[in-house]
């Protein structure tokens, strides 16, 4: 290996890496506020990319059917809930947040069909619709059972997954996709060459940490997250609603899905399963930061995405098999330190 190729597999590895980040923090905000390993977050990263590849081609999407779908079922879920003091201003807020807005957005796509849409707009909807598809989906499936077990959630999540992953076939084919690349600009310093997609990855995942950075350190909303993350019951007796803690969490981990996956997609074909090993790459660095920590989980993606990229160029086979042993120590290492562990009382 001479210096031009280990440059060139350092580019790639960080720029992989860069995406890893994303997911990382994203599964570390959803654990540390509502105690979920989020193992569909592969499925937003799916739902963006596909969804934005499918309106780049002049096709609507089958994530927003589901979407309106989800609304209809959340609308149900609150109607139920609030049925013994039904209050006007409640229900038409739920109505607006999961009935309207799903079908304002298959409106916006249906007079948009069939005409050339610029990049802005198909990424504006596929972020909109996947976002709407997470808030739906913690109301669903996680809101009810929000005081349960890390185990009972883990298998609810685990559900979530192969459904979605089912949807995913339903609604793309089995067949990958591609999509257009966000800049067709480059740049060339020395002699890496970095293309549009790629500075697109890197200024993206910095303007995300930054953004959520000042988010939770800056706005009541994150500083009501934080406190949630902080003590769940503490969070609720001064007034904060973890429901919506978790809602928001959500809403924050399937935009962080979504927008890595159409990060991805110009630079690799995808099929509708892809994003599950992607965010598997994610949840190691989210484990290696131990699920707390997020300056920790960014550090470990860098690490997963360079690791990554010289395994597949030392020994492509058994990429996955190396990647993902560097959890291995790490649970070792924690094991040893804490040895002796409680069982979790309901």
């Amino acid at each position: 290996m001479n210096t031009t190729i280990m440059l060139f597999l350092l580019q790639d590895g960080i720029t992989n890496g860069a995406i890893y980040a994303l997911l990382g923090l994203a599964l570390v905000l959803v654990f540390a506020v509502t105690r979920v390993i989020l193992i569909p977050q592969g499925e937003f990263i799916t739902f963006g990319a596909l969804t934005y590849a499918s309106l780049s081609v002049g096709q609507i999407p089958g994530t927003i059917r589901l979407a309106i779908a989800m609304g209809v079922v959340a609308f149900g879920f609150d109607l139920f809930t609030a049925r013994k003091s039904l209050h006007v201003k409640l229900v038409l807020r739920s109505l607006a947040v999961n009935v309207v807005f799903p079908l304002a957005i298959w409106a916006v796509m249906l007079a948009l069909a069939g005409r050339p849409a610029n990049i802005a707009i198909n990424i504006t909807l596929s972020l909109l619709i996947v976002a709407a598809i997470g808030l739906y989906l913690y109301r669903i499936a996680f809101q009810p059972i929000a005081h349960t077990s890390v185990l009972v959630l883990l298998i609810a999540s685990v559900g979530c997954h192969l459904a979605l992953q089912g949807f995913g076939l339903v609604f793309f084919g089995a067949e990958g996709q591609r999509a257009p690349a966000l800049s067709s600009a480059s740049v060339t310093i020395g002699q890496l060459r970095f293309t549009g997609q790629s500075i697109a990855v890197y200024a993206i995942t910095i303007a995300l940490i930054v953004g959520l950075w000042l988010f939770f350190g800056f706005t009541l909303y994150g500083k009501a997250l934080r406190a949630t993350a902080v003590n769940r019951l503490g969070a609720r007796l001064v007034g904060i609603r973890t429901s919506l803690s978790g809602q928001i969490a959500f809403l924050l981990a399937s935009v962080i899905g979504a927008i890595s996956g159409i990060l991805i997609i110009p630079i690799t074909t995808l099929y509708y399963d892809t994003g599950f090993l992607i965010g598997l790459k994610g949840f190691i660095a989210a484990i290696i930061g131990g699920l707390v920590s997020y300056p920790l989980t960014a550090v470990a993606a860098l690490v997963v995405g360079i690791v990554e990229a010289f395994s597949s160029f030392h020994a492509s086979n058994y990429k996955e098999v190396i990647v993902f042993t560097l959890i291995l120590p790490v649970l070792v290492l924690r094991s040893l330190a804490a040895p002796a562990v409680e069982d979790e009382k309901d």
